[in-house]
């Protein structure tokens, strides 16, 4: 019966492809990048020799999760010997500006049978790993098919996924049993895939990768020197990763804010880079006094630098410089959270010792908002009124920003060590023993 589902699965997904393709063309209207290299999503790669590790990361909030465990798996392979596949361009993005020609990089291919085995015949990684809640019947099959040890890492499945995948239990415990290993977020995540079918024995909580990222001191460095420009002594906050909806919720709340504190500077980053033109718009249509990082830069080059004294909202139109713009704050708000999103990553702004605000939405990230709200180094916010509330609040008193960022960088610095047990099971599984 079982073979049978994943056969109606593999039907459906290969009448699907031309409305998925379709889709790509439609995204492609406004991000160009996802009209290009289609020929990789059916498994047309370059052949390789002596891949070590494949590694796969749908999106940027994976692919920035998966940066300390692919430097290391590079330190074991060999530049060049690690394969990093993405679904999007804008992780695709990150992990070329991230790591160059060191590690070999395509996008994943579809669930497709052939593209699945079209993929595997040409790369022949020595291990798979795939990153945080990708389930793929045809490919964990294909892997298991050919004794290529598959390893879940950073493995998460929230409550919400749960439900979902309880609907089809035997199917997706038939997909997980083709797993070698499942290292989950928490021992919340590791029940529920248990739960879930997933033989108890392969599935084992070491904590979230996340806490073992690596503070980049030069991005950081060129923040602080930027928020100089636009003032020492002005309060900053940031909304960082925002959605469709919470913009508008940053700029309300900035309104507010400014009534108590007239110099305040709003640094806006929103998630997708295709949004940047039309929220920068919307910026400008507020009324607000604004700037962008792409206008400021051009200007910088061509020796007409902006002043910025006056600029009341910063607009972060770039990728892969969040950690920039994050060291510009005293005070973050991560979004993906005011809307059912299930929120982004929260322990980036306090590793580097920012107080954290989010909204009721975090359920993709559920343990990480209990570890911050436990430890006083988080507050979770309702609606723009109480995020203006909540920010004006910690703006005027210092003793209370600066405990809780100290919090917060305690409580991930007290939590890393999933990279070290990660790298442990990986080295307990051989190539070529089936799981």
């Amino acid at each position: 019966m079982l073979v049978d589902v994943r056969a109606l699965y593999t039907v459906l997904l290969y009448l699907a492809a031309p409305f998925v393709l379709l889709r790509l063309l439609w995204k492609s209207r406004l991000l160009p990048a996802y009209r290009g290299r289609l020929a990789e999503r059916f498994g047309f790669v370059p052949r390789a020799d002596g891949i070590g590790a494949w590694l796969h990361a749908v999106s940027v909030g994976e692919a920035l999760a998966a940066q300390p465990l692919i430097e290391a798996l590079i330190a074991r392979h060999g530049a060049g010997r690690v394969w990093v596949t993405t679904t999007t361009p804008t992780g695709s993005s990150r992990i070329a500006a991230a790591f160059g020609d060191r590690v070999r990089h395509s996008y994943a291919p579809y669930d497709l049978p052939d593209a699945v085995a079209r993929f595997l015949d040409r790369v022949r990684p020595g291990h798979a790993i795939v990153m945080e809640t990708e389930l793929w019947p045809n490919l964990f099959a294909a892997c298991a098919k050919r004794m290529i040890p598959l390893t879940i890492a950073n493995a998460r499945l929230s409550p919400r996924s749960f439900r979902g995948y309880s609907a089809v239990r035997g199917f997706a415990a038939a997909t997980l049993a083709h797993c070698t290993a499942i290292a989950a977020q928490s021992e919340a995540d590791a029940g529920r895939f248990i739960a879930l079918g997933a033989p108890h024995t392969r599935v084992q909580a070491v904590g979230n990768l996340k806490f073992d990222l690596t503070l980049p001191d030069l991005p950081i460095l060129h923040g602080r020197n930027l928020r100089e420009r636009f003032g020492r002594q002005r309060p900053v906050w940031i909304a960082a990763s925002t959605h469709e909806g919470e913009e508008a919720a940053a700029l309300s709340a900035h309104a507010a804010l400014l009534e108590l504190h007239a110099d305040a500077l709003l640094v806006l980053v929103p998630r997708h880079p295709q949004r940047f033109d039309g929220i920068w718009r919307q910026i400008v249509d507020s009324g607000l006094k604004a700037e962008r990082r792409t206008r400021l830069a051009a200007l910088d080059k061509s020796g007409y630098p902006q002043a910025l004294d006056e600029v009341q909202v910063f607009l972060g139109d770039s990728m892969g410089e969040m950690f920039l713009y994050l060291a510009m704050a005293d005070v973050a708000f991560v979004g993906g959270s005011l809307v059912a999103i299930g929120g982004h990553n929260i322990l980036e702004p306090a590793a580097i010792g920012l107080p954290v605000l989010f909204g009721p939405a975090m359920f993709n990230f559920e343990a990480a908002r209990k570890l911050l709200i436990d430890s006083g180094a988080a507050i979770q916010i309702d609606d723009a009124p109480q995020l203006a509330e909540e920010t004006a609040v910690l703006f005027g008193n210092d003793l209370r920003r600066h405990t809780m960022g100290k919090a917060g960088e305690a409580a991930v610095r007290a939590n890393r060590g999933a990279l070290a047990k990660l790298l442990a099971l990986l080295d307990g599984q051989r190539p070529g023993v089936s799981a």
